[in-house]
């Protein structure tokens, strides 16, 4: 006879015993409190975006706009450098992405093969460079006297396109979840390292892929100090640092008027929702995966 799972959600319940009740329940009321602390930041800093500044100032903002107002949107969108900035941000974000992901992913694998003899020394390197550092100057003068590459669209995706923690997070989950028997097995069919690599090893890791590609997104995206030190074109310059801008511009006209007070609050809360609304749209679409490759990443190492 066929044995039918218990239906989510309350009728779940009625198959748990009075103490697994009480502890689905506390744990479920625990998920929901994180869920709103974690939420409403978010939440109020869009719906404050949309509302009259001082009505925000004032504290009377709660969960809906208040004197719905669309001054500080206009405020951003009327400045022309805020395309270029979104364009530039776009382009670094995609392509620092792509060059992490083909430095990281093939690294990582050749830690992950206990077939490797410089697996040690060089995992060594790796984590060395993790607490220790040349510094920002000796950094400066290499990246623009020796690599020439100030102020160029390269210095946004090269010189930093290696993440040692999210290699090591990757290595972890490849020495987990990809079993020896499976290069074996393809060796016995001719199958090459590069090969396996890409037809057996990257299908079969999806969630890692899809995880450390929204880490690098959002560290490309945010990315501030980099464009701060090595642009200077204001052809390439960054969302960031537009927006950046702006910001300085409106507290410096705080000692001209009262409205260009409230301004520049309503700024602020605009500066936010613009610059992170992107990320906030791609996360949903890699959230699948998100959970599954963090926790097969990091289960040893």
């Amino acid at each position: 006879m066929e044995t039918r799972t218990p239906a989510p959600g309350l009728g779940k319940l009625r198959h748990m015993s009075v103490s697994d009740r009480i502890f689905y329940i506390f744990i479920s009321i625990i998920g929901v409190c994180v869920f709103i602390i974690t939420i409403y930041p978010i939440w109020f800093v869009l719906m404050a975006s949309f509302s009259e500044p001082e009505r925000v100032s004032r504290g009377a903002v709660w969960l809906w706009p208040v004197g719905f107002n669309l001054d500080g949107y206009r405020e951003i969108i009327k400045e022309s450098r805020i395309w270029v900035g979104y364009r530039n941000t776009i382009a670094y974000t995609v392509a620092g992405t792509l060059i992490s992901l083909l430095v990281t992913l093939p690294s990582a694998y050749a830690l992950s093969r206990k077939d490797f003899k410089l697996r040690k020394p060089l995992m060594i390197f790796f984590i060395i460079t993790m607490y220790f550092s040349g510094g920002l100057i000796p950094t400066y003068i290499l990246i623009t006297s020796n690599m020439h590459m100030n102020n160029t669209f390269w210095v946004m995706v090269i010189p930093f396109c290696l993440n040692v923690y999210n290699m090591i997070v990757c290595r972890t989950y490849f020495s987990v979840t990809i079993h020896p028997d499976l290069l074996d097995a393809a060796k016995m069919d001719g199958c090459s390292n590069f090969r396996f690599f890409v037809s057996v090893v990257l299908p079969l890791s999806k969630a890692i892929v899809s995880v450390i590609t929204l880490y690098y997104v959002i560290g490309k995206w945010n990315e501030y100090f980099t464009a701060l030190i090595y642009l200077t074109d204001t052809s390439r310059t960054t969302l960031q640092l537009v927006l950046r801008e702006i910001l300085l511009r409106n507290e410096t006209a705080t000692y001209v008027s009262e409205s260009a007070i409230r301004m520049e609050l309503l700024v602020k809360y605009t500066s936010i929702v613009v610059s992170s609304l992107p990320v906030l749209i791609l996360y949903p679409f890699l959230q699948k995966y998100f959970e599954k490759g963090v926790m097969i990443g990091s289960i040893k190492g």
